[in-house]
């Protein structure tokens, strides 16, 4: 095995903030790339703000996107910041960067400046409603995406108002999107030699996110609409609440109606009942079906049923808290919970990649770095700069406030 991860000795060069753009850059980072966040002085990434909650003047919502990379705090607005920044990406195989359509370009370090500079490099923009066309200056964060893409429209109870999901799901998907356009783009540059400008936007992603209801629309003309906790197309499949506690339930397909009915319910009868007898008989009378699961469920407690479920391969869960799922069983069977350093704070738990290699293991966390804490080290270690260039750079400003 390769302790090295799949992207080792790749150098991106991360100009992004918030949550997609991170997130992206985060899963470089755990795939073993060299990611050089490059922070404002002044502040840095805007979630390093939010303290809502905090670890040792730490915000854990900076926390969460972007563990294992190395922090440069640079203000673009001195020309001598923006030379180091045009440096690294003379060096770099990607750039990443989520900023509003013109401000790259306004410190001469967008797609075609750069590829003059390195035509190896791969930039990836992330935008809210894409960098070219007449909404190109919209501004766009997630919530609002929700509702114009109609993916709001899809999320709640029928008899309820659109809900927008709890975690910026458009955001992180986004994100995904992105690191998906950095791998293709490196296979498309090992083939050929040349780098490529690649974009992925929020709008476009909520759009695609809407998936199956968004082809129904297409090909039936139908308005889809909010489902609650169970599936349009298949039955049972949702909440159900037993003696003690809710559960979800998803049963897809005759084979496991019948292990529920006969192995788990002991009621082998409602098998052949005429109402329930096929998937399409079971949708098209979901609400008489779930009534009478709701009664059988009532009878014995929550983790009785899940347990003679998972038995007989229904698929079946718990309705958990995240406080309850991070100490869950299948928390410490799959190992996802590690500890890392992180400045200022010391040891704290972070969350493992999902990933799994078996040859080239993703990156073990290495923590979340304090703003500007790898930036003489970067410079030193990958640009050369010695001390006495850095000390100029310092004193015209290019770190913050001249001193």
């Amino acid at each position: 095995m390769d302790p090295a991860g799949p992207l080792s000795g790749i150098l991106v060069v991360d100009f992004t903030r918030v949550i997609a753009g991170p997130v992206a850059t985060q899963t470089l980072a755990d795939l073993g790339a060299d990611v050089v966040k490059i922070e404002h002085p002044a502040g840095g990434d805007d979630t390093r703000g939010y303290r809502d909650p905090e670890i040792a003047g730490q915000s854990t919502f900076f926390m969460a996107f972007n563990r294992n990379k190395r922090s440069v705090a640079l203000d673009l607005s001195v020309p001598e910041a923006v030379t180091v920044a045009r440096d690294l990406v003379a060096k770099a195989d990607i750039v990443v960067e989520n900023f509003s359509a013109g401000v790259m370009a306004k410190y001469g370090l967008d797609y075609d400046s750069l590829a003059a500079l390195n035509p190896r490099v791969i930039y990836v923009a992330g935008s809210a409603y894409g960098r070219d066309g007449a909404y190109r200056s919209r501004a766009g964060y997630d919530p609002v995406v929700q509702a114009e893409s109609g993916f709001l429209s899809l999320n709640g109870f029928p008899d309820g108002e659109p809900v927008r999901t709890g975690i910026a799901m458009i955001d992180v998907t986004t994100g995904l999107g992105l690191v998906q356009a950095c791998l293709a783009a490196l296979i498309h540059r090992e083939r050929t030699g040349r780098g490529q400008y690649v974009e992925v936007g929020l709008f476009d992603t909520a759009l695609q996110m809407c998936l199956h209801f968004g082809m129904r629309h297409l090909l039936t003309g139908e308005t889809p609409t909010r489902v609650g906790n169970s599936s349009p197309g298949a039955a049972p499949n949702g909440t159900f609440r037993a003696k003690d506690g809710p559960f979800q339930l998803t049963v897809a397909g005759d084979r496991v109606w019948r292990k529920l009915c006969q192995d788990v319910l002991g009621r082998p009868e409602l098998v052949d009942d005429p109402a329930f007898a096929t998937g399409a008989e079971r949708a098209a009378n979901k609400d008489a079906l779930h009534r009478v699961l709701d009664e059988i469920f009532l009878t014995d407690t929550r983790d009785r049923w899940v347990e003679k479920m998972r038995a007989m391969k229904v698929p079946a869960g718990p309705i958990r808290t995240v406080a309850e799922a991070c100490e869950s069983p299948e928390v410490k069977e799959r190992d996802l919970v590690r500890r890392a350093p992180c400045t200022g704070v010391g040891q704290v738990p972070v969350l493992r990649s999902p990933m799994r290699f078996e040859k080239t293991p993703v990156r073990e966390p290495f923590g979340v770095p304090a703003l500007g804490e790898h930036t003489e080290t970067v410079l030193h270690d990958l640009l050369g700069y010695d001390a006495a260039r850095t000390a100029a750079l310092r004193a015209a400003g290019a770190f913050g406030t001249k001193r």
